[in-house]
């Protein structure tokens, strides 16, 4: 029997997608259990960040291929077995479905939800199995997904990313995460990013009494204007009128304190100001994304809380720094948590927005991990999912179906466990991945266009790469390799309302939407609305069948977390009880066999409510259920 579980594991073909703190782990465990034949594809490269954690890396690794140097690190301990290395996006075509034919199992270590929908999918397509895992802090999980005999990992929805209202984030925010919010959605956005967009900063304060400047030229940056100057001005608008013009509004003020305006001849002398930063040595500075204004200020703990002063001086430098040192990318720039730069401007943003309503102020440290949605990973749980990912690819490759298991890893005794295993579940026969069930779209036919359907359902919501999109036997759309005329034709095609294309979608109409690199095949039935809701509905479409939202009144005691890293990103991670967030939390409750013969204490209930499944490299996806809630369903 040993030998013939030797064999299995020595001549299995195993693919990993994912070599940072799970795949790390993952690939030694798997080297020190006797797999000979594994390859791993990863994107990444080293960062000093993750060597607490990605044990396999040294310093010197620092901006080499993940993958590679993981290899390299395992094959100086089992030189004689085969490690191929693949410093790349899984989503390559070059990883078809034929590519996964290959392998006898796949084992995932992704860090953001999209990666993880495609690798499902070509699995589904190779019909080859699947060994799913994620963590966050103490918590994770390892789930098992074999074709036709349990869900697919899209059978269960995931939550959608947390959202704050805007009225809170620009009217009367309370916690700091909504000022964290405010400076990196609407300030840092407004200013380094696309000054086109729309955002109620310009709109809603200019000093319009006193001022004959056009309110929606306020954020723009004349050429002979001096950077100091600007700075002062762009602070005493957000920070001073736009406050001022918000306090006019009595009724909004009734039951809350009132914030305090806040301009920069309060708290700055006007030659600290004009000689904010350590002009003489701006070299000191670095480059890049290493540009610091703490570094020009001479301010070196990232875990002090800085004073109003302080956050204020911060604010001019960086945003002097900007200007002056990576000019060629404004109007081009996204908040990132690994540009210190942006991180210095968004915290001490928001910490004298805090300020101004009372709010108390972070240090930069903890204010990176609200913007970045940043659950710090530790080492010990990479390890012990990592071993539960092994265990399970065995029972895998041996065919134990009867033994699978879904394990999750708790962060305090439940039933006088850490590990809680779950029979698989059976697949979702309404699930439009594994069962081709369709969904349904309402949208209103007469005003979108196939570019909102391709961009913000097929693409966005359904997670297809290279989408070819039919009405019956008319091709309207199709992306990937093309010729240039049929590409005219398909560029018209996604300009024009849906009613009004050469094969019209209206009420009724199913749609085809096919994804050959994933081989995946959906139906969107197509229901005319006319009417939508701006504020719950911002897309004008609602699409059924693919996500089952708990609503508010389910999830409202139940625990908060963070999106994965998706295009849709979320803004923060938050605490359990915040009445202004409403949270999507879609998973079924399901339950756990009965054990009357174990005690079921108070405590014990309290852990139980948090059963979060999980992604690694420090991005969070909970799903929170209730253990209790867990049905048990044999898959045979």
């Amino acid at each position: 029997m040993a030998s013939a579980s030797s064999s299995v594991i020595k001549d299995a073909k195993v693919l990993m997608v994912g070599a940072g703190g799970i795949g790390c782990e993952l690939l030694k465990t798997l080297a020190l259990s006797g797999f000979s034949d594994i390859h791993i594809i990863d994107m990444d490269t080293i960062e000093v960040s993750n060597l607490n954690r990605q044990f396999l890396f040294r310093q010197s690794h620092v901006g080499q291929s993940k993958a590679k140097v993981a290899r390299d690190a395992v094959l100086k301990f089992r030189p004689k077995i085969n490690i191929t290395s693949y410093h790349a996006n899984v989503k390559d075509p070059d990883f078809d479905v034929d590519f996964f034919k290959k392998f006898n199992v796949v084992l995932n270590g992704l860090d953001n939800l999209d990666a993880r929908r495609h690798v499902n999918r070509l699995c589904l397509a190779a019909d080859v199995p699947l060994v799913e895992s994620g963590t966050t802090g103490f918590l994770g999980q390892v789930t098992v997904h074999v074709k036709g005999r349990t869900e697919c990992y899209e059978c269960q929805p995931k939550p959608a990313p947390k959202t704050y209202p805007v009225c809170t984030i620009t009217n009367t925010p309370s916690k700091f995460v909504h000022c964290i919010v405010w400076a990196k959605e609407l300030l840092f956005s407004k200013l380094f990013g696309d000054k086109n967009q729309d955002n109620d900063l310009n709109v809603r304060s200019s000093d319009a009494a006193s001022s004959s400047k056009n309110v929606d030229d306020i954020f723009e940056h004349n050429n002979d204007e001096d950077i100091v100057q600007y700075g002062r001005r762009i602070f005493d608008h957000v920070f001073g009128y736009n406050i001022e013009l918000a306090l006019s509004n009595e009724e909004t003020w009734k039951n809350r304190n009132r914030p305090k305006p806040i301009y920069i001849k309060d708290i700055l002398s006007d030659d600290l100001a004009k000689q904010n930063g350590n002009l003489d040595n701006d070299n000191a500075c670095g480059d890049g994304l290493s540009v610091s204004a703490m570094s020009s200020l001479g301010m070196k703990n990232p875990q002090d809380v800085w004073s109003l002063r302080e956050n204020s001086r911060i604010l001019l430098e960086a945003l002097r720094l900007f200007f002056t040192k990576r000019e060629k990318e404004i109007g081009n720039l996204s908040f990132d948590k690994d540009d210190q730069l942006a991180v210095e401007f968004v915290t001490a943003a928001a910490n004298i927005r805090a300020a101004s309503f009372g709010i108390p102020l972070h240090s930069l440290f903890e204010a990176k991990g609200i913007a970045g949605n940043i659950v710090h990973a530790v080492a010990t749980t990479n390890a012990v999912i990592a071993g539960l990912i092994v265990i399970e690819a065995i029972k895998v490759l041996k065919n134990d179906v009867n033994r699978y298991r879904m394990t999750y890893c708790l962060e305090h005794p439940s039933r006088n466990l850490l590990l809680m295993p779950v029979e698989p579940f059976e697949p979702n026969k309404s699930c439009y991945v594994c069962s081709e069930s369709p969904v349904l779209l309402e949208i209103n036919t007469n005003r979108s266009k196939l570019k909102d359907v391709v961009e913000k359902i097929i693409k966005a919501k359904l997670g297809m790469n290279l989408p070819l999109v039919m009405n019956a036997s008319n091709l309207l759309y199709e992306a990937g390799d093309i010729e240039d005329d049929m590409v005219a034709i398909y560029d018209a095609n996604l300009e024009k309302v849906l009613a009004e294309l050469p094969s019209p979608v209206t009420g009724g109409t199913m749609l085809t939407v096919e994804d050959f690199q994933q081989e995946l095949k959906c139906n969107i039935n197509i229901k005319h609305r006319e009417e939508f809701d701006e504020e719950k509905e911002p897309d004008g479409m609602v699409l059924s069948g693919w996500t089952q939202p708990v609503s508010a009144e389910e999830t409202k005691d139940k625990s908060v977390g963070n999106g994965a890293n998706t295009s849709d990103a979320p803004t923060a991670a938050e605490s359990e009880n915040d009445d202004d967030v409403g949270i999507v939390s879609p998973v079924k409750k399901r339950k756990l066999p009965d054990d009357s013969d174990k005690p079921n204490t108070a405590d014990g209930a309290k852990h139980q409510k948090q059963l979060q499944v999980i992604d690694d490299e420090d991005d969070l996806v909970m799903l929170d259920g209730n253990l209790d809630g867990f049905k048990k369903r044999r898959v045979s």
